[in-house]
């Protein structure tokens, strides 16, 4: 497995500057650059772009006006040369882990919505109708699927599609998932187990709660548990936290999900409605199984009558239930827009005495941009999720954990997670080994690696990270005060810790995007790692984009320098 933050290898930064070249020649040069560097996030095949400076000016023809017809042809030209820089990035290999193959039952794959036997296992032939839609691509196979219920499968073409704009999704990749028998696996769903057993805790409680402390000792045992540590172990100050720096400054929730926003002249608190404390779902067989089979329809969660601040993982869970997927991206925008935040230096107005940016470098190619990138993303972790990994949901995995502890098949799961203490505590509290869920249908209907929450809570992060200057300090935007969630989400509280003054745009962008992905984990449907593979391939999927789209402007632009989620500062 990669580590978090060195999955993609991109082309970072534009040819060299020279006065006097044309964008025609920027675009051959990135072609140039494209073909020696290979586009793809898997362990050991990274290679780094070698930057060789910022984008050029274009050449003086931009300053005429040109006739209709010539006009037409320099389109058709930056076309042309652009499709070519793409298709020099290499397709990279799509390796899985090779668990389709081992086990005949399917055990380590996705299967949700196919019929299953009484324990679980997916029916043989519809599994083999499945992989003949996936091998052929062909639509009429898709449609042959059978179903073990009621319930469609989510847009599996989606890995088909094409775009006009970026690098193509299936150059683009990321590692295989870990094996269902793997200790990886094994200490992603002891930390899932724990999330469930503390969705009701308030994150401002966790330092002093006693079971956050038996949380933290057994992830800290686990041979291979990669969330953060603090001198080699799991604290409640980084425990459910993501895995860059900033994730680990300040309170859990990232101030951009805490801070009022205005959507033009509508301000807006940032209190949602969110579920009842205390009910779960699925956590006995027959109810699992039908979810497995598809067979809906499932009734809603209980929704509370009090609206709050985003406080608990039951609370996260609940936000990224029925989310616009760029919607914290999209609120993060209007909170740094209405603020007057810095812009990135790269913008090519920040020094004009007489130009804004709008269309071009201003809010609005900002706005766009966010919902452009959150299907581009899509198409690039769908075709990871059907066509290459097709990988089990933490709720299937649960149902395995209870199958063998109960006697009803064996399975050859790592002894970490069948004699976990948090499978244990689920045992004692539900009467059962299945992994209690948020939400009463359990996972969504396609495959589980990687997240398409995280994949575009990485694109559109970088969008952000793009156009505004990501090192200032969020203490010089707005009101400056840090605050956080009271432990019943009515109201906010100033953050009176030592790091409070630290909390900088960069590092709230990535904590946001580390509270969508992870909140997905906590309501049960995604593992830790579909949340840092992912969040990297979105990543690489908006830098194809910036970096398609520099070659398309009048203004002076040398690009856009901020910092990946790896920490490194790159210039696209």
């Amino acid at each position: 497995m990669s580590t978090p933050g060195k999955s993609a290898a991109l082309i970072e930064k534009g040819a060299e500057k020279n006065g006097g070249s044309s964008r025609r020649e920027f675009v051959r040069q990135m072609g140039r650059a494209a073909a020696a560097t290979l586009a793809v996030s898997a362990v050991g095949l990274e290679k780094e772009a070698h930057a060789t400076g910022r984008p050029r000016a274009r050449a003086d023809f931009r300053f005429r006006r040109s006739s209709a017809f010539e006009r037409a042809q320099e389109s058709y030209q930056i076309r042309v040369e652009a499709a070519q820089a793409e298709r020099a990035i290499p397709v990279p290999p799509h390796p899985a882990n090779n668990d389709e193959r081992l086990f005949e039952s399917k055990i380590g794959n996705y299967s949700k919505g196919l019929p299953h036997n009484s324990i679980g296992e997916v029916e043989p032939a519809a599994y083999s109708a499945f992989l003949r839609a996936v091998q052929s691509g062909n639509p009429d196979h898709w449609d042959a699927i059978p179903l073990g219920g009621t319930t469609p499968l989510t847009n599996p073409q989606a890995g088909l599609a094409f775009d006009l704009q970026g690098t193509d999704s299936h150059q683009l990749a990321i590692p295989p998932a870990p094996p269902v028998s793997s200790a990886q696996r094994a200490g992603e769903m002891v930390e899932d187990y724990w999330m469930a057993l503390l969705r009701d805790i308030p994150f401002t409680a966790f330092e002093s709660n006693p079971l956050v402390q038996s949380a933290c000792a057994e992830l800290s045992r686990l041979s291979d548990f990669r969330g953060p540590k603090a001198g080699g172990r799991v604290t409640p100050r980084t425990l459910f936290r993501g895995f860059t720096r900033g994730d680990l400054f300040g309170p859990y929730v990232s101030q951009f999900f805490l801070k009022p926003i205005h959507f033009g002249a509508l301000p807006i608190t940032q209190q949602y409605q969110t579920y009842v404390a205390g009910i779960d779902y699925m956590t006995d067989q027959s109810s699992w199984l039908a979810a497995q089979n598809g067979q809906g329809p499932f009734a809603a969660p209980q929704v509370d009558s009090q609206v709050r601040y985003l406080r608990n993982p039951r609370d996260l869970a609940a936000w990224v239930h029925i989310d616009v997927l760029y919607q914290a991206y999209f609120n993060a925008a209007l909170y740094l827009l209405y603020h007057g935040a810095r812009t990135n230096p790269g913008n090519p107005y920040v020094e004009s005495r007489n130009q804004t940016g709008f269309g071009t470098f201003g809010p609005p190619h900002i706005a766009a941009l966010l919902s452009e990138v959150a299907t581009r993303a899509l198409k690039a972790v769908w075709y990871q999720k059907w066509f290459v990994h097709r990988n089990l949901r933490p709720e299937a995995f649960g149902g395995l954990v209870h199958m063998a502890n109960t006697g009803q098949a064996r399975y050859p799961l790592h002894a970490e997670v069948l004699r976990s203490e948090a499978a244990n505590r689920v045992f004692v509290k539900t009467g059962s080994w299945f992994l209690p869920m948020a939400f009463p249908e359990g996972s969504p209907t396609h495959p589980s690696y990687g997240a398409g929450h995280a994949t575009v809570a990485g694109a559109c992060v970088t969008i952000l990270k793009a156009f505004f200057d990501d090192t200032v300090l969020l203490v010089d935007i707005g009101d400056g005060q840090a605050v956080q969630p009271s432990e019943d989400g009515w109201s906010l509280l100033p953050y009176t810790g030592a790091d409070a003054s630290q909390l900088t745009v960069w590092g709230e962008l990535n904590k946001l995007a580390a509270n969508v992905g992870i909140g997905r984990n906590m309501a049960g449907v995604h593992w830790r790692s579909d949340y840092q593979d992912s969040l990297v391939l979105g990543e690489a999927v908006a830098i194809s984009i910036l970096r398609d789209q520099a070659a398309c402007y009048n203004e002076n632009f040398e690009g856009f320098t901020f910092h990946k989620f790896d920490g490194r500062q790159v210039t696209v």
